[in-house]
């Protein structure tokens, strides 16, 4: 077998078939609580002030690592014991997860908006936290040569479960008024067909073996001091390594300029002069195919060279395909320029995504930590769609379309000159050994 045979056969591996079928499992209720609930708030009529409102009902996603280490220190009793700690917790959580979205589709948005708002909050921190444990099995449960490829598989099952539960729940609620059940009732059947689906990846946990890698956890004290030891040592753990502070630097930076420009590509679109269709065929259709064909082909380029070269080949990509959105803000209203460009962007996306969480799941080596360290960094890399990109739009404003694009893809230096700085000083050496 030669080896791009070897990297291919790599996504059929058991292991990684199952984190397919979790990856799933994962992308269904991320839309229940978002985009989905805002269209059927507005469908009940609900004012748009407070659907903008409803946005903050997602900050579970945002602030998951402050709870990630119950993960790490706590075991669910019973589950845990029959399944193991990491799949103890994923039972457990989804059936939360089915639970809070079937409560959530039986309220009333019009009528008990407090209500629908506590039970999107619930199927949120539900989902984040499967997330959670989800990211910490992998990481343990694939060997270093699957990890791209878990990850690309992963991605690609979450966008299409994300689809079905936006695009595929509202074309089932018009389905079933068409058949003339009643429109109070439609809304729920949406939803808890989706929260059956949940039952997809409960197969996969009951499929699945819980990882071999485990470590001894502390079982002195309390359960509190458990999980206070646990929450420290998984700092200390991480920032007593080499070259710590540019390694969260890199993590910070690494994905910058193509969240900044993902942040604009929507507001650039429509004020370019492209209509609402055209957005949704193109920047969300083929942008979708696009960033799937990404996700497998990092999982390839990954799988196939070594890890500082597969960041390098990413990262360039990612810097050099947002200028491709500089030249089409030179076109006009061409949608084959459009289609050009999103495509360009979005694969160059999906690789250096794929590319780059098989690095973070490099870093989160210690099985003591793995769910809590594995929340941090992703939480790092965040800060810049968040924080770092917010003040993108005064940027645009002063510079217009052209040279933003082209600033956003500048902004890609500074982490490439941090990932050279980690080469030069032996960092991938010593994570994934010479190659």
């Amino acid at each position: 077998m030669n080896r791009w045979q070897a990297t291919l056969a790599v996504y059929f591996a058991p292991r990684v078939l199952i984190v397919i079928l979790l990856g799933f499992s994962a992308g269904l209720p991320l839309a229940l609580s978002t985009s989905t609930l805002s269209l059927w708030m507005a469908d009940k009529g609900v004012d748009i002030s407070t659907i903008g409102l409803f946005a903050l009902v997602g900050l579970p996603y945002t602030l998951k690592f402050l709870w990630a280490p119950v993960i790490d220190a706590w075991q669910i009793p019973f589950l845990c014991r029959w399944l193991g700690r990491r799949r103890g917790w994923l039972i457990a959580t989804q059936l939360g997860l089915i639970v809070a979205i079937v409560l959530l589709g039986w309220l009333d948005p019009k009528t008990a908006t407090y209500w629908v708002a506590a039970g999107a909050v619930m199927v949120a921190a539900a989902s984040a936290t499967q997330d959670i444990v989800i990211d910490a099995f992998r990481v343990e449960s694939l060997p270093s040569e699957e990890q791209a490829a878990g990850m690309a598989g992963y991605v690609a099952a979450y966008r299409i479960a994300l689809l079905f539960a936006s695009a595929g729940v509202l074309a089932l609620v018009a389905w079933l008024e068409m058949r003339g059940i009643a429109s109070d009732d439609v809304w729920f059947y949406g939803y808890a067909v989706t929260a059956a689906l949940i039952v997809i990846g409960i197969v996969a946990v009951l499929l699945a073996r819980e990882p071999e890698i485990d470590a001894e956890r502390p079982t002195e004290g309390g359960s509190f001091y458990r999980l206070l030891v646990t929450s420290v040592t998984a700092f200390t753990d991480f920032l007593t390594r080499p070259q710590a502070i540019a390694i969260m630097l890199f993590v910070l930076l690494f994905k910058f300029c193509d969240s900044m420009a993902g942040v604009f590509t929507g507001p650039f679109v429509i004020t370019s002069g492209f209509d609402k269709l055209t957005y949704a065929g193109i920047v969300k259709g083929v942008g979708t195919i696009a960033v799937l064909a990404g996700g497998f082909a990092g999982g390839f380029l990954a799988k196939a060279v070594s890890m500082p070269k597969a960041l390098w080949i990413a990262g360039i990509l990612q810097m050099l395909s947002n200028l491709a959105f500089s030249w089409l803000a030179l076109q006009g209203v061409d949608k084959t320029a459009l289609t050009i460009a999103i495509v360009v962007e979005n694969v160059a996306g999906g690789i250096g995504t794929v590319v780059f969480v098989a690095y973070l799941s490099a870093l989160c080596s210690s099985p003591l930590h793995t769910a809590t360290q594995f929340a941090l960094l992703t939480a790092l890399a965040s800060v810049g769609r968040t924080v770092l990109s917010a003040y993108g739009g005064f940027i645009a404003e002063a510079t217009g379309w052209f040279w933003f694009f082209a600033i956003t893809a500048a902004a890609a230096l500074p982490g490439l000159a941090v990932l050279a700085w980690l080469q030069a000083r032996g960092h991938f050496r010593d994570l994934t050994g010479p190659r």
